[in-house]
């Protein structure tokens, strides 16, 4: 296992949003794509933070709540994301989703979003490894 990498078996095809679209727009997005969060990337690709279902349950409080007016995805993400090199093998990854309990995490290289690796993803890579 130590020998797979991140990038070996990452997505790259990710839905992002930018921190300017509507919460009800991402809301919408992760229902429809049937994901529970997605990266948040300025214009150039660079990660801003991640926005996740959790998040997004922020929106149900505040509005119903306080009765303030539903905001924008740079208003509810977290911005503090850990993320790893497209480079790490999938064994320490594992180590990583176990101790933090983490669902995803994008994958930068050179400071740029190259993808998101989940552990649905890390399984994927373990079932063709073991029936290789």
């Amino acid at each position: 296992m130590k020998s797979l990498k991140v990038r070996d078996s990452m997505s790259t095809n990710v839905i992002t949003f930018a921190p300017n679209d509507s919460v009800v727009h991402a809301m919408a997005t992760l229902l429809d794509k049937g994901i529970s969060g997605a990266p948040v990337v300025d214009e150039d690709g660079s990660l801003l933070g991640i926005l996740s279902e959790v998040d997004l349950i922020q929106v149900v409080v505040q509005d119903s709540y306080y009765d303030d007016p539903v905001g924008i995805v740079a208003d509810f993400m977290q911005t503090q994301v850990e993320c790893v090199d497209p480079d790490t093998d999938i064994f320490s990854l594992t180590q990583q989703f176990i101790s933090h309990h983490r669902r995803r995490y994008p994958v930068l290289e050179s400071g740029q979003l190259v993808g998101q690796i989940s552990r649905r993803d890390v399984l994927r890579a373990a079932l063709d490894f073991f029936q290789a």
